[in-house]
């Protein structure tokens, strides 16, 4: 049995979702910025001169940065992957694949704004996939999450701090990880997941809400507990499904 969700994301119920294959290959060698909607037809974009360490250095340029209001759909980001996707304020990211995270697949900014994500899968992030830096709603729904350390994170010591509200739906996460979603508490922010599908961690070691108390001052923040709770980490053993 196969249960196919939106924007070409198709999940064997036993196995890891299928990697789509690349329509061609383009080295971008200065970041994209992007307006309005744009469709990459499923090509293949890699970073290349100063976008082409592949490392995990701290405040690297991009490959995508998107407008407010922007759409990016059907794009394959490769390695070296830079930064990946930034968004400034309000963005939609359809169907989006990246082979092998850089510093981070994407990172949300502006305030009082709403960020989705729908489709589309990250793989190899030595560090996080989703990196949230404004306020507001994070949207993620129908992606593949594939070896990783944290899922997608609030911002943990950003100069600037928010309320960051968070949901994960229909979505796939495939070990090694280490944890999904990460929030601070002290600002109010919450996590809610629904319908996750956990492969491979049949000893439960990833973490489905890491829950931190945050700071402004760039200190690496502490740890506040990991359970459910209803009002931070939003969820119950029925919204969890290991495979």
């Amino acid at each position: 049995m196969l249960t196919t969700l939106t924007s070409g994301l198709t999940l064997p119920t036993a196995a890891a979702a299928t990697w789509p294959s690349a329509n061609g290959s383009e080295a971008v060698g200065a970041t994209k910025p992007i307006s309005g909607s744009v469709d990459g037809g499923m090509k293949r974009y890699y970073g290349t001169g100063d976008l082409g360490s592949g490392g995990q250095n701290e405040d690297q340029d991009p490959i995508f940065k998107l407008a407010d209001g922007a759409t990016l759909k059907n794009v394959i980001i490769g390695a070296p992957a830079a930064d990946g996707i930034h968004c400034s304020g309000s963005c939609t990211l359809q169907n989006v694949w990246w082979e092998d995270v850089g510093e981070d697949a994407a990172t949300f900014r502006g305030t009082g704004k709403t960020f989705t994500v729908n489709g589309g899968g990250a793989r190899k992030a030595a560090d996080k996939i989703f990196q949230f830096n404004g306020g507001g709603t994070l949207n993620i729904s129908n992606f593949a999450g594939q070896d990783f350390k944290t899922f997608v994170r609030s911002c943990g010591n950003c100069s600037s701090q928010y309320k960051r509200t968070i949901n994960v739906t229909n979505t796939e996460i495939t070990a090694p990880g280490g944890v999904i979603g990460g929030i601070n508490t002290n600002y109010g922010d919450s996590l809610t997941l629904r319908g996750i599908t956990i492969v491979g961690d049949s000893s439960k070691k990833i973490v489905p809400c890491q829950k931190y108390i945050g700071n402004n001052t760039g200190a690496e923040p502490t740890k506040n507990g990991s359970d459910a709770d209803g009002t931070y980490c939003k969820y119950s053993a029925s919204d969890l499904t290991y495979r």
